[in-house]
């Protein structure tokens, strides 16, 4: 199996102390720094997304304009160029072999909803390189990490999701989550740093 390994939205934003931070964040960063040295030979492709929202919008309605509902509107994040919107310090990006940007003006949970610098999704990518099977980490479990996953498997790929290296937004729908990716094909696996 020619693997890629998906590293989702491991921002400032979304790790504590940011503007939608999650218990955990920061050792995800840190965990999978540690990861991907150890592992970076069983990978084809190594691919980070980032959401990269506009600034001067509500990106489609993602951003909140009066109060937040947390499912579909949510407090400004990851805007383009800010701190926020950069990977956490403790990511190790060296070994990332494509970095995709998604959101742009719009709502985007997923990887494939984004694009690399030359304005190519992801499925174009994992196509090029002949991928069939795709390890998920990243944040946030119940958001981001498990649409991923969901349109990975509706691409065909074998989806495992490494449960150590992720971290979600609440503790129930983050299994909730875990347990809709098993039911819908994924591998759910404890592996670690």
């Amino acid at each position: 199996m020619t693997k890629a390994l998906f590293i989702i939205d491991v921002q400032n934003d979304f790790t504590e102390g940011g503007a939608l931070g999650v218990d955990g964040g920061a050792a995800v960063a840190a965990g999978v720094t540690t990861y991907l040295s150890g592992h970076r030979g069983e990978y084809e492709l190594v691919v980070a997304s980032r959401d990269w929202h506009d600034g001067d919008s509500d990106n489609g309605g993602h951003f909140a304009t009066g109060e937040p509902d947390f499912v579909d509107t949510w407090p400004v994040h990851c805007v383009a160029g800010t701190p926020g919107a950069e990977y956490h310090p403790a990511l190790d990006v060296s070994g990332v072999d494509v970095h995709i940007r998604k959101g742009q003006g719009r709502p985007a949970y997923s990887i494939f909803e984004g694009t690399d610098e030359a304005g190519r999704g992801i499925a174009e990518l994992l196509a090029e390189r002949g991928i069939t099977g795709v390890d998920v980490v990243g944040i946030a479990t119940d958001y981001c990490v498990r649409q991923s996953a969901l349109d990975a498997l509706e691409h065909g790929q074998h989806v495992r999701v490494l449960t150590g290296l992720v971290a979600g937004v609440a503790p129930e729908s983050s299994a909730a989550a875990l347990a809709e990716l098993g039911h819908a094909g994924a591998e759910i696996v404890a592996a670690e740093a």
